[in-house]
């Protein structure tokens, strides 16, 4: 039968390429020591790289979601104050009308 699967975070991935990269261990060692292949911690390397997918963004995300991220946060927490408003003004009208 055939190996499952394994997800890695990218924190695992991260420092797995910074034992390559900035302790100068092998990739073969890190590797081995770890317990992933060689091709993918090489690629993982090349990810985090200068001009990588992953480079200077640890967590996979670009500056543009970030941003989008806060927004969406701005406009929840609007929402969130706008329905506790409406939550008083109900409880409000429904003790006034009997």
């Amino acid at each position: 039968m055939g190996r499952s699967r394994r997800r890695h975070s990218q924190e695992f991935k991260l420092e797995a390429v910074k034992q390559v990269v900035e302790q100068g261990r092998s990739v073969s060692e890190v590797a081995d020591a770890l317990g992933v292949n060689r091709n993918m911690l090489t690629r993982w390397k090349a990810q985090f790289a200068p001009g990588g997918v992953l480079a200077g963004d640890q967590h996979g995300r670009s500056a543009e979601k970030d941003d989008e991220i806060r927004r969406l946060r701005r406009e929840l927490d609007t929402a969130q104050q706008e329905r506790d408003i409406l939550k008083k003004a109900l409880a409000y009208f429904a003790k006034n009308k009997n």
